[in-house]
């Protein structure tokens, strides 16, 4: 075997790879229409899919689509936005505006191509009548300081917009809509996937208004206000506006983590998926992988080594300080705390987009002796994890996993080898 670093980034990179939307895109194409094909979109993986669909449609094509700061890609007939995520600017509600208008006054014998992807709630403000972007704003930071899981997050997103829960798709009617989604959602509900912008569902604003009060959110009191009111009621399933629409899923979590076992069995490794949609406070998962991974090392239950456990889905942070950081580096910090000084154990876990939070690392590695080193370096690591400072950490002993923009959005991947 490579050395365990080597081998983690060939799993992540074959995880990665199954989402790759130039591979993806060409086996959902829709039927060619009567009149126009019109192409929007939104997510961090938006440009790239944008770029693949150029390449596989053959027809003319107009469009818009809006991703990160940093994420773009080269596209000859669709234009690419950049705005801020994980909270929005003013960029993002400009690029909103205009993909409102982009699907207004057609026909039904027009077709609008919806390329979706995690990260399109905050990229999409569009905040309904009587908010602002402030409002947006502070809903955002209130829901990323919450520790709520993301189908509850983009709950609430939805209630305050005026292009999320479907909305999009009902300001393109009545021109047929096929939505192509990369799902970064735990169990792949496509109505969830950035907030649904063209895809409604069945929550409600009792949901909202339950979530809000589970996790002690404090938001604005012009926000509660539209919540509580009937204006905040999305389009339902039912709309007949959305009858002739097709939503599909063209990369998920659950295939990446099948490619990344397939690599490794091709390494040599048996691998073992734990679940494709594991949610909950980061440091707590990463807890429990710690004591999976010492029990297979140290007992070879209830896997024999050599071993590749695998999982994805998306934990969450209660911020409970102001330090460095994002989920996958404070589970790893996590796991790191609970293998301590056990040998033979190597692990990674990454976003797939190539960010974990607001640094520009994905993510981060961790084996037994990374707590020590950390120590030597002048680093305590359960000082850091009670500071939300998991980035300091691993930077400390250069340990940061750092591929760059991936162009894909499946959510995490936790890898950890036991030898």
């Amino acid at each position: 075997m490579t050395d365990p670093k080597t081998f983690l980034t060939a799993i992540f990179n074959a995880a990665v790879a199954a989402a790759d939307p130039e591979k993806t895109i060409r086996n959902h194409l829709p039927a060619k229409p009567k009149g126009r094909t019109i192409v929007v979109g939104a997510g961090k993986g938006s440009a790239q899919m944008a770029a693949a669909f150029e390449k596989v449609w053959d027809g003319p094509i107009d469009g818009l689509v809006v991703t990160r700061y940093g994420y773009g890609a080269r596209c000859e007939r669709i234009e690419i936005i950049e705005a801020a995520h994980p909270v929005p600017d003013a960029a993002g509600l400009e690029a909103s505006r205009r993909l409102l208008e982009k699907v207004s006054g057609l026909t039904p014998d027009d077709l609008v191509v919806a390329l979706i992807s995690g990260g399109g709630s905050a990229l999409l403000p569009s905040p309904a009548p009587g908010l602002t972007l402030a409002d947006e704003i502070a809903v955002n930071e209130a829901l990323l300081a919450s520790g709520a899981p993301i189908a509850a997050m983009n709950t609430i997103r939805k209630r305050v917009s005026t292009i999320k829960g479907g909305r999009l798709a009902a300001a393109a009617h009545p021109a047929r809509v096929v939505s192509l989604v990369v799902s970064d959602i735990p169990g792949d509900n496509p109505a969830l996937v950035a907030s649904g912008p063209t895809v409604p569902d069945s929550g409600s604003r009792a949901d909202a208004l339950a979530a809000i009060a589970a996790y002690g959110m404090k938001l604005p009191a012009s926000v509660m206000a539209h919540i509580q009111s009937s204006a905040a009621d999305a389009s339902r399933p039912d709309d007949p506006r959305f009858a002739g629409n097709e939503v599909h899923l063209v990369a998920s979590a659950g295939v990446s983590l099948e490619a990344a076992a397939a690599e490794a069995k091709r390494q040599g490794i048996e691998a073992i998926i734990l679940s494709d949609s594991i949610e909950g406070e980061a440091r707590e998962v990463g807890g429990v992988h710690a004591a999976i991974a010492r029990e297979v090392a140290t007992r070879d239950r209830p896997f024999a080594k050599p071993v590749l456990i695998l999982s994805g889905g998306e934990t969450t942070v209660t911020l409970r300080a102001k330090g460095k950081g994002g989920r996958n580096s404070e589970f790893l910090l996590a796991f790191a705390i609970g293998i301590d000084g056990v040998n033979g154990i190597h692990a990674l876990a990454a976003d797939t987009d190539g960010i974990d939070g607001s640094e520009d690392n994905a993510g981060a590695f961790a084996d037994g002796s990374t707590v020590s080193r950390m120590r030597t370096a002048g680093v305590d690591a359960k000082a850091m994890l009670a500071g939300n400072n998991a980035w300091t950490a691993f930077n400390a002993v250069d340990d940061l996993f750092v591929p760059g923009p991936t162009g894909t959005n499946v959510n995490d991947l936790r890898a950890i080898l036991i030898r």
